[in-house]
């Protein structure tokens, strides 16, 4: 029905307002109409607090009885930190139920079968494309364990990140600067090569112009832990904690060291050509509840993620400047031998940022 799209258009926009804010959970939006009317909305606003359809027939109130609630994550049907939301809705009188997605979670799926069980007409799919698409990290998380993996670079049209002198700064434009930190605003942790983290000491906080920014963990790939204790990132005012993942054999005094500066060491098993197992990082953050993972570089870094296929969604940022071959390139060595062995994009888009390009793409 139009309406039920419309209605589904409108629980999207309250699950977005969660963006970022919800991990290890979905985020999810809910609104309740009676009579053509809205009558609740809400947003899951984080994990270990009530669910939206909770907070929307909260504002609901009496009004809920014979209304239909719209939600674009199937209502759980399980008690973990809070109790099944499938029972909230049964004991809020609801006669309709609209689903956005089914629940990839088989924890707490099954919400909509109990309900359609005990009398409720229940319709699913609708916007349900739209609906996955805000919860891939969450999908991705509650089925394989591991975080969804975002690739992001800002460089030149001729494909470098930097100079040959290293230089970096200032590639791409303000508008395309926000724009990437309103992703790490949303993403969990974000990642850097050690080489990154020598060249620029970068900050990797979140700078928006509210000033209400959450820093995402700070990841280094650091095989020698040969990142100094005075790095910016160890010595900045943050909430968010700095994870050094280096070889299984640490220097035990430059892992004390940076564990004093504030750095937590995370030893890993050493992959092909005596770099980190990129495969057992994703797997070490996965369990610890992170959904989503930024990955800022360098080009080495790009190209490792992407030769091992770890990479699921990529977003470029293109400044309309050339730097030249001798330039740092975006992805380093893949080892393709041929163009049809090129890892291809899909489900891209476009969008004008100021003077920049941006590209979006998934594998």
């Amino acid at each position: 029905m139009k309406d039920d799209a419309a209605f589904m258009a409108l629980a999207l926009r309250e699950a977005r307002k969660g963006l970022g804010r919800t991990s290890p959970n979905p985020a999810v939006g809910a609104v309740v109409v009676s009579g053509g009317r809205v009558v609740g909305k809400g947003f899951h606003r984080k994990a270990g607090t009530p669910h939206a359809e909770v907070h929307a027939l909260a504002a609901a109130g009496e009004a809920a009885r014979g209304a239909t609630l719209y939600v674009t994550l199937e209502p759980c049907n399980h008690t973990g930190r809070t109790p099944p939301c499938s029972l909230a809705v049964l004991g809020a009188g609801i006669r309709r139920v609209v689903i956005g997605m089914s629940d990839p979670n088989p924890l707490a799926t099954g919400g909509g079968d109990f309900l359609a069980s005990q009398g409720l007409e229940v319709i699913r799919g609708v916007l349900a494309d739209a609906c996955a698409a805000i919860n891939r990290p969450f999908a991705k998380h509650v089925t394989t364990g591991l975080p969804w993996v975002i690739m992001k670079a800002g460089m030149s049209l001729d494909g470098r990140i930097a100079t040959h002198t290293g230089h970096s700064g200032w590639i791409t434009n303000e508008r395309s600067r926000a724009a990437v930190h309103r992703l790490r605003d949303r993403v969990d942790a974000i990642l850097v090569g050690v080489g990154t983290a020598l060249a620029d000491d970068p900050s990797l906080t979140t700078r928006l112009a509210s000033g209400r920014g959450r820093d995402p963990l700070r990841v280094v790939l650091d095989t020698d832990l040969r990142l100094p204790p005075t790095a910016r990132m160890l010595l900045q005012e943050s909430d968010a904690p700095t994870w050094l993942f280096c070889g299984p054999r640490p220097d035990p005094a430059r892992a004390r060291a940076l564990t004093a500066a504030g750095a937590v060491v995370k030893p890993v098993a050493l992959g092909a050509h005596g770099r980190l197992e990129l495969a057992a990082v994703l797997r070490e953050l996965g369990a610890s509840q992170i959904n989503s993972l930024l990955v800022e570089g360098g080009g080495a870094v790009h190209g490792a993620f992407l030769a091992e296929q770890l990479v699921d969604e990529v977003n470029l940022y293109l400044a309309p400047s050339f730097i030249g071959g001798d330039g740092v390139p975006v992805v380093g060595a893949m080892g393709i031998d041929t163009v049809q062995g090129a890892r291809r994009l899909k489900n891209m888009r476009t969008r004008r940022m100021g003077s920049d390009l941006f590209i979006e793409g998934f594998f």
